[in-house]
């Protein structure tokens, strides 16, 4: 693999940038509607980001300023997924098991990329750790529309699914940086200290003063919004917190997201539809689309091996372990038929915003391509439209199959 290429982007005003992404914004969810949710939006996003970005079209570019909101975007994209994650999963028999389950699917890409690629072995860590993620955040949309959040099913893709977008993060954090390992684990620990100290804090004031627990939820509304805007101020700090210790942003929004997550807990200002009104209505959709306008179309048609390599890579890499765990791995609450086995491997292998965040600081660090990055992103794109969906349809069939029996 050739490890430096870039390409030359416009720059259409970002006012009209800005304009063609939030039309696209508007339209995804419309489209995805139509199809009852078997195409999700945030595919939709990306390939409409592809399309009027700079490779083909290029009505709309990155440029002046609209890059800042796609970073707030990838920030409160995994706020969100941290504030959604309940820590008991990554605790116990089933968080045990996941655990092992992601270091071996970690293994097995690496050994894979390994056998399969010449090139150095920062590469293919990096690819490895794109290939074994689990697009939790995006997931969860899908989950809830299908109602099985709370199914036995519902349960280990969440679980498997928290394992996987922390591991990656934790990886990328550890394994893609210019330090050696120790230094990096050192670093992340140092991180995680003060993210605690940043979590604590607050906490403890508002255990302490219940006043300013009752004056936050009176500054609530209206104008003030106050625990929106503490929530972004959090966000920040966490993300500024990361970038100082060298880390990625990334795991700054996560830590965010945990701490949200506590706060809530403990019975402070409920801030959910605010946020989900900030993020998903516009910051997250700018992430997607942007995302999207790096997709180079013509990278992916040059080498649709790759891509198909990509896609095939990641079912096996990531979705071969977590089924076999499910299969031979007594925990006491596995899955009990063959096709929630496969349902659970093809939604755990959906993987798209941690493969965008690994590629993105590959190509910053020229471990990757902007070709390979592409071509790697759209492989991405396809298993959160594929996977979810056969995955959706083999539910259905095992639906229909057991319904004659109850009547």
């Amino acid at each position: 693999m050739d490890l430096a290429a870039s390409a030359d982007i416009g720059e259409p005003s970002p006012i009209v940038s800005l304009f063609w992404i939030a039309l696209i914004a508007v339209v995804a969810p419309l489209l995805s509607r139509l199809v009852r949710g078997y195409l999700p939006d945030v595919v939709i996003l990306l390939v409409a980001g592809a399309v009027v970005g700079p490779h083909v079209l290029g009505w709309a570019s990155s440029a002046g300023g609209v890059d800042l909101v796609s970073e707030l975007g990838l920030g409160m994209l995994f706020l969100l997924a941290g504030y959604e994650l309940d820590p008991r999963l990554l605790r116990g028999r089933s968080g045990r098991t996941a655990w092992a389950v992601w270091i071996v699917c970690l293994l097995f890409a690496f050994a894979i990329v390994v056998v399969a690629t010449q090139t150095s072995n920062s590469t293919r860590v990096a690819v490895a750790i794109a290939l074994t993620s689990t697009a939790l955040g995006t997931l969860l949309p899908i989950l809830k529309q299908a109602g099985i959040v709370d199914s036995p099913l519902g349960r280990a893709v969440m679980t498997h699914g928290a394992v996987g977008e922390l591991g990656p993060i934790v990886a990328m954090s550890v394994l893609l940086t210019s330090r050696d390992a120790g230094s990096a684990v050192v670093i992340v620990v140092m991180f995680v200290v003060a993210a605690v100290v940043v979590g604590f804090v607050p906490v403890r004031m508002l255990d302490r003063m219940p006043d300013l627990g009752a004056g936050l939820a009176r500054l609530g509304g209206g104008t003030s919004q106050l625990p929106v805007r503490g929530v972004v101020l959090l966000l920040l700090v966490l993300m500024v917190l990361a970038e100082v210790f060298d880390l990625d942003v990334v795991l700054g929004a996560f830590a965010a997201g945990m701490i949200l997550r506590r706060l809530i807990a403990a019975g402070h200002p409920d801030v959910d539809s605010s946020l989900e009104a900030i993020g998903y209505g516009l910051l997250i959709p700018v992430f997607f689309v942007v995302s999207g306008m790096g997709i180079d179309v013509a990278a992916v048609g040059r080498n649709p091996a790759l891509w198909l390599w990509f896609v095939v890579t990641i079912a096996i890499a990531r979705g071969l372990p977590v089924w076999s765990s499910e299969r031979f791995v007594p925990r006491g609450d596995n899955l009990a038929t063959g096709r929630a086995r496969v349902e659970l491997a093809l939604y755990a292998a959906t993987g798209l915003p941690i493969i965008v965040a690994v590629t993105q600081v590959a190509t910053q660090t020229g471990l990757l391509t902007a070709d390979v990055a592409s071509i790697l992103v759209a492989a991405g794109a396809t298993t959160v439209l594929v996977f979810p969906l056969v995955a959706r349809l083999i539910g259905a069939s095992e639906a229909k199959s057991v319904t004659p029996a109850h009547e």
